[in-house]
């Protein structure tokens, strides 16, 4: 999935350099390099996760989160704020709108596109925050569970129709929590971006994959 994900770096790249423009081709580069650069940090948080669950697949991932105080933002708090600010990088939100940044670069990678093209371009990115969002509630946030799930006596049928309404119910709260934070902050500088990217959220990944495995072994060892 994150390297379907990461493929959006070609067309991105590859619109920019066919534009003919140099403030298109200098968006693309802009957000060619911080996709790969969020990428990297997101990809540790999600290893933090996987030492936790112990398993690739995502079905049983949000499985293990039936109830509420097996969600995974209570085993990996430091790895869902990492995977959560390297979304909004992905998505080239607010404060990371750096590629498409209206005062420095006119308007980014789809300066010279119109009507379709530009429509594309635009609905790519929404789709990718949609994808982000659905990801970070099946990861973190219990997917289709709900507290007391298990204790209300309903009916598989019933569950099953819950469990969806709940599933998008998550993900319309972090999309409006995308729009919330596009209100209200202004955009980094490029290289506070950069920063941000490689000096903190990567050296705080590696520490977090760190310490979940000293807590894993300790419980294995110990506890188990």
């Amino acid at each position: 999935m994150f390297g379907v994900i990461a493929l959006g770096v070609y067309g991105i790249m590859l619109g920019g350099w066919a534009s003919n423009n140099k403030f298109s081709l200098m968006g693309a580069i802009r957000a060619a390099s911080q996709s790969i650069s969020y990428e990297i940090a997101m990809g540790l948080s999600l290893i933090a996760l996987l030492m936790v669950t112990r398993t690739l697949t995502l079905e049983e991932i949000v499985a293990q989160q039936s109830g509420f105080v097996n969600w995974n933002i209570w085993a990996q708090p430091l790895g869902f704020i990492i995977f959560m600010v390297c979304a909004f990088a992905e998505c080239n939100r607010v404060p990371f709108d750096l590629p498409e940044c209206e005062t420095e670069l006119v308007g980014g990678y789809h300066t010279e596109y119109s009507s379709m093209k530009l429509g594309l371009y635009m609905f790519s990115e929404y789709i990718n925050m949609f994808v982000s969002s659905a990801l970070m509630a099946s990861l973190y946030f219990g997917g289709y569970n709900f507290p007391f799930m298990n204790d209300m006596g309903l009916s598989a049928n019933m569950v099953t129709i819950i469990g969806v309404v709940v599933f998008f119910i998550k993900i319309l709260l972090f999309i409006f929590f995308f729009m919330w934070v596009r209100w209200t902050l202004p955009r980094f500088r490029y290289d506070q971006l950069m920063n941000l990217g490689w000096k903190m959220l990567i050296p705080l990944a590696i520490a977090n994959i760190v310490l979940t495995g000293v807590f894993t072994l300790i419980k294995d060892t110990y506890f188990s």
